[in-house]
């Protein structure tokens, strides 16, 4: 398919090129830019909605501020695709998420038109008062423009900035992207002129004015006049809760309209002084029609048919992890009324959707909110009920204080089903699940499981809900299952029990998680040197099967653990117990596989897994140079 005609964006390279043009041929070059946007999609996959939904907008910061002089931090970046093709990047857009292409999100390193990284929401307020406070003390005068989603504004994070925004007073623009009507009225020709006489000159001078004169007066007739003046302004245009953070309020306008936002964006640069919020509403998948028709299907893509919108998806051979996950939920919810699900803005990512559709009474929605999410569940198992918290590994890191704090000290029996556990391909390192059993088997109360397959994620639900004690957390990676045959009911497993699945002599693997597969195919070819191996699940990361880690010390010249995960987990628990029990004190050759100690770049899973040495074949040279054999020969190396 020929790709779109773009006269006027073909002249574009940088935003300074886009700053030369004729204001009316912005409207032009944002319709070329959305048409461009989905083409690069429809061939790399990635985030559509949001990118759509903020071209006018990004056209129009592009070509009001002096960028990259002066700032603009998109918060996620999942939005910030047009952006890319505006500063330098259109040549690779369609290298998007694509092995050694851009990322799928703002990246420091990738353009100096990214001043501030992001793929994890509600970051960017306070990263852009940072870099405003940076300003001040060096006496600097470049704007700095933070453009932060409705979503985003969920999290406790933003009020956090916003509130030390209003009172440090430091000249700060935050860019409001209204884009499910959750806070806006409708919006048209009277907000837009309400607007830009609320942000021009004319109207701050005026009030500035009233201040200084209002000051004059006794301290019972200021507070009067400023509250009359923040009232009236809150009837126009309904921004109170703002004005008491210490932000001046502007808006709503059009976000889609470029003769609405151009005047404001002017009038809040060369006004604003102290933090400013511009209230901006717009529509998710906006000029597509299938993406504003389904604006939860196409929030992500994979490839995907232009003129239809038709995703071109690979036919499914085992259930999805998550799938696997929600229905076993279900099931356990239908034993029992005290199981509750918990999710942090994440129904259809972590498969909640399903159980609310059984259960809408039983799931919890908290918002962009993992903090909150972990705390509320807690107080869920205080009062007796099975709360199900499930966060992605990379989320449940922004909770951790409340893992610690609120559930682990206190003994609560919340549940923590990890989804995207391990490497997850196109997204990158910010969410990768590389850390989740080191930072959570290093507490105290806290029992860790991983699934090594879909039939075994069933009985990790079960084990779950079985589980009163305290803690629990089970982990599963992104993607489909292996296609093993699936239980018809979960069964609850012993705690800090683990499993032989082929018996050995000489080698032992033992495996925590997914990679149980890759060490059944590497036991196979080590059999062809002649070397006989057992493999083991040990399913429990915490507690751990000591008698099983000790059986195989004991009775094999070599063992090694693998785990998709990074240093300090599985396997550094394993060498512990080792340690104590004296058995390299025997002789024992032991080895752990692990994730590299750095932040991997997106890619295929599997094909980061080989690079790591965590597919068959890395476990069979790995357990080769442990016995100082060559892998092609087999004969003792020098």
């Amino acid at each position: 398919m020929p790709q779109p005609s773009t006269p006027l964006l073909d002249t574009i390279r940088i935003p300074s090129d886009l700053r030369s043009l004729p204001e009316d041929k912005l409207r032009q070059v944002a319709d070329e830019l959305r048409a461009e946007m989905i083409d690069a999609v429809s061939v790399t996959g990635g985030h559509l909605g949001a990118g759509l939904g903020v071209v006018e907008l990004t056209v129009a910061l592009h070509a009001v501020f002096d960028t990259p002089a002066d700032r603009v931090i998109w918060d996620v970046g999942h939005q910030a695709y047009p952006h890319k093709i505006l500063t330098g990047r259109r040549d690779r857009i369609r290298t998007l998420r694509q092995p050694g292409g851009l990322s799928g999100f703002t990246r420091r390193s990738e353009s100096e038109y990214d001043p501030f990284g992001a793929a994890h929401s509600s970051t960017s307020i306070s990263a852009g008062l940072g870099m405003a406070a940076a300003r001040d003390l060096k006496g600097g005068r470049n704007n700095v423009i933070c453009v932060i989603g409705d979503g985003a504004m969920s999290a406790g994070m933003a009020y956090e900035a916003m509130n030390n925004a209003g009172a440090l007073g430091s000249r700060l623009i935050v860019i409001l992207n209204d884009n499910d009507m959750s806070i806006a009225p409708p919006v048209g020709a009277m907000s837009a002129y309400l607007a830009r006489l609320v942000s021009g000159g004319t109207y701050k001078n005026l009030r500035d004015f009233g201040k200084m004169l209002a000051q004059k007066l006794p301290r019972f007739f200021y507070d009067k006049a400023r509250r009359t003046e923040e009232f009236a302004r809150g009837l126009l245009t309904g921004g109170t809760l703002f004005e008491e953070l210490g932000f001046y309020y502007v808006g709503p306008i059009d976000g889609h309209n470029l003769d609405h936002l151009m005047p404001v964006l002017k009038n809040v640069r060369d006004q604003a002084e102290g933090p400013i919020l511009v209230h901006v509403v717009t529509q998710k998948g906006k000029g597509y029609g299938p993406a504003e028709a389904s604006a939860d299907k196409y929030h992500g893509v994979v490839k995907f048919d232009v003129i239809t919108g038709t995703q071109v998806k690979a036919k499914a051979n085992a259930p999805a992890y998550t799938r696997v996950f929600a229905e076993a939920l279900v099931k356990e919810a239908e034993r029992d009324e005290r199981v509750v699900a918990v999710t942090a803005a994440m129904p259809s990512g972590t498969g909640l959707d399903l159980f609310g559709q059984a259960f809408p009474q039983r799931l919890y929605d908290v918002g962009i909110a993992e903090q909150h999410a972990v705390t509320f569940s807690a107080g869920l198992a205080a009062e007796g009920y099975k709360p199900f918290c499930a966060i992605y590994s990379t989320f449940l890191q922004r909770a951790y204080d409340q893992v610690v704090h609120d559930v682990a000290i206190q003994n609560l029996a919340v549940r923590f089903p990890i989804d995207r556990a391990g490497l997850v391909g196109a997204d990158g390192a910010t969410h990768a699940g590389a850390f989740d059993v080191a930072y959570l088997g290093c507490l105290p109360n806290m029992v860790v499981m991983a699934a090594a397959d879909e039939a075994e994620l069933v009985h990790m639900v079960a084990t779950a809900a079985a589980h009163d004690a305290g803690p629990i957390a089970f982990r599963y990676p992104r993607g489909e299952g292996v296609g093993v045959e699936m239980p018809e009911q979960g069964v609850p497993l012993a705690i800090g029990r683990g499993r032989v699945l082929r018996e050995g002599s000489h080698i032992a693997l033992l495996s925590l998680g997914t990679r149980l597969a890759e060490c059944l195919k590497a036991a196979e070819d080590l059999a062809a040197f002649g070397l006989s191996a057992t493999v083991a699940d040990a399913r429990f990361a915490k507690p751990l099967d000591q008698d099983l880690v000790l059986r195989l010390a004991r009775e094999h010249e070599v063992l090694l653990t693998v785990e998709e995960g990074s240093v300090g987990g599985f396997g550094s628990f394993v060498a512990q117990c080792l340690a104590d029990a004296g058995a390299f004190d025997r002789g024992l050759k032991f080895r752990s596989l692990v994730l590299p100690d750095l932040f991997l770049d997106h890619d295929k899973p599997e094909t980061l897994y080989a690079r790591a040495g965590l597919d068959a074949a890395g476990i069979v040279a790995k357990v080769l140079a442990v016995l100082g054999r060559d892998t092609l020969s087999g004969a003792k190396r020098a």
